[in-house]
């Protein structure tokens, strides 16, 4: 098989294992910052805070392998 065949072939699972991968985080993330503000109603603000804050921070790794498989793209 022709090397920038595979190139491409990873790049594609690669970008759509981090978009699931990130969506099931920001759903368990969601999940359970949802759990806590309705078990303690009072620290929902810091919880919605700190998820704010975790959401970023997952979508941030799924930006940079989504770049990672760009770069597999355009340079292989």
């Amino acid at each position: 098989m022709d090397p920038a065949a595979l190139a491409y072939l990873a790049a594609g699972l690669g970008a759509g294992l981090s978009a699931i991968g990130a969506g099931i985080g920001i759903g368990w993330l969601a999940s359970s910052s949802m759990d806590g503000a309705a078990r303690q109603p009072e620290a929902a603000g810091d919880i919605r805070g700190l998820m704010i804050v975790s959401a970023a921070l997952i979508e941030g790794v799924a930006l940079l392998a989504l770049i990672v498989c760009l770069l597999l793209v355009f340079l292989a």
